[in-house]
């Protein structure tokens, strides 16, 4: 699976977010800073979280972008539903040859192992809330570890062993 740059650009925006205290908010300008997006960018991403109320945003002196609800009552499948633009779909009419479309949509053998592995990937990343993913990549990967039973890359598994 290939995460797009929005996904992983909106993702990292709500990240800022949810690391943030109680009451706390950034404006766009802050987020598009600490990203290295530009505010444009930015905007769209907070504009589509926003109004799949993902985020909440207020105005004024103190306004700025915040959560809309608790890190770990979302879900990074919730996320990317929101952030993705249909990679299957997409997949079937990136790759149409010299015609219109392709030539398999009525017949594709390939279609159904890439929707079944979006469909793995959608219910793992359904088990995988914002909270988990706040902190330390060491921290955050040995949390994922644990809850998906994943196993860790050869080279990462001797170096965690080493510390």
């Amino acid at each position: 699976m290939k995460v797009s740059a929005q996904e992983e650009y909106g993702l990292r925006c709500l990240l800022q977010l949810a690391s943030l205290g109680p009451g706390e908010s950034l404006t766009l300008g802050q987020i598009a800073e600490r990203e290295g997006i530009s505010q444009a960018n930015a905007g769209k991403l907070m504009w589509l979280l926003n109004k799949a109320g993902l985020v909440a945003s207020s105005r004024g002196t103190k306004g700025g972008y915040r959560l809309a609800r608790p890190a770990s009552e979302i879900r990074l499948s919730e996320i990317i539903k929101v952030l993705d633009e249909d990679a299957v779909e997409g997949h079937c009419k990136s790759y149409p040859g010299v015609l219109d479309a392709c030539v398999h949509t009525g017949d594709c053998g390939i279609r159904s192992v890439l929707v079944n592995v979006h469909e793995i990937v959608a219910r793992a990343l359904s088990g995988i809330t914002l909270a988990q993913l706040v902190g330390t990549e060491r921290n955050v990967g040995d949390t994922l570890h644990r809850i998906e039973g994943l196993r860790r890359p050869a080279a990462e598994q001797q170096q965690h062993r080493a510390q």
